[in-house]
């Protein structure tokens, strides 16, 4: 049987729809090559740079101080405030006790590092509500130094037992006492009437027990620590035991001589409760 025969528009037809299939394949390769290398060839180089529009401009230079940092998640714990120091004691100072004295019976380490060899010893008055060992302490304390008369190099300090051979003794007494035992001495103490500083007489350093616990009213007001004021106060009054008389102040701002009657005055000068400054005698024009 014979075939029949084909029209010729109907295979042009077929030949256009085939190309337009072609092109379609081909647009769409281009545009996946295009999309997976992007410009010049570079894997993902278009996205980055869609990365790149969307990704906000850098921040400023931080500051050249730095902000305090956070704590950490365990912090260490902050140490406490310091107390404010001690200025003066609280409560009532007793004026008058027995008039008798206890020892601190303890020896002492040698103070200084060369020099003539001085012992002394530490007392205190019953009654007084003190303790011997506390104030030997505290004694020591001053005498030790640094800054002390020991600094000279010429003399060394050695608290003794309260019956051994001595050179001096650091009595602590009430105001009462301690005016009487000046007295003895040739010395008044007294300011309107009443015992008030303190003293040496011949082989005893005399401590005015209400000097003792309530400093001075001109370091309280300049907010002098009590251990400042009982460092000086034996500085000087064993100052005079070695033969060092009253000093002036040197002038307005510098440092008070330790043989200054701080006690009573500072004219200008600051407090100092030292005999010696850096490594050197620090004195003041005699009074």
């Amino acid at each position: 049987m014979p075939t029949p025969a084909r029209r010729p528009g109907h295979r042009q037809r077929r030949f256009a729809l085939i190309a337009q299939l072609v092109a379609v394949v081909l647009a769409v390769g281009a545009a996946v090559s295009v999309i997976a290398e992007g410009p010049g060839g570079h894997p993902g180089a278009e996205r980055l740079a869609a990365e790149e529009i969307r990704t906000p401009s850098p921040a400023a230079p931080p500051p050249l101080l730095a902000a305090p940092l956070r704590p950490s998640a365990d912090p260490s714990p902050a140490a406490p405030p310091s107390p404010s120091p001690v200025l003066r004691l609280s409560g009532a100072v007793p004026t008058a006790g027995t008039g008798r004295f206890g020892y601190d019976d303890r020896a002492g380490p040698v103070l200084g590092r060369a020099g003539e060899l001085r012992r002394y010893r530490v007392a205190v008055e019953s009654g007084s509500g003190e303790d011997a060992a506390a104030f030997g302490e505290a004694v020591q304390t001053a005498l030790a130094g640094p800054g002390s008369w020991v600094d000279s190099g010429r003399l060394r300090l050695q608290q003794v037992p309260g019956g051994s051979p001595r050179d001096f003794t650091v009595y602590l007494a009430t105001a009462r006492t301690a005016g009487r035992m000046c007295a003895d001495g040739g010395v008044d103490i007294r300011v309107g009437g009443r015992p008030y500083t303190s003293c040496r007489t011949p082989g005893r350093v005399i401590i005015n027990l209400d000097r003792w616990r309530l400093s001075v009213p001109h370091y309280v007001q300049a907010g002098v620590p009590l251990s400042v004021y009982r460092t000086y106060v034996v500085n000087h009054e064993v100052g005079h035991q070695l033969g060092h008389r009253h000093e002036r102040c040197p002038g307005s701002g510098r440092p008070a001589p330790v043989m200054m009657q701080q006690t009573l005055f500072l004219h200008g000068c600051r407090v100092n409760p030292w005999p010696y400054l850096d490594g050197r005698r620090y004195a003041g024009p005699p009074l």
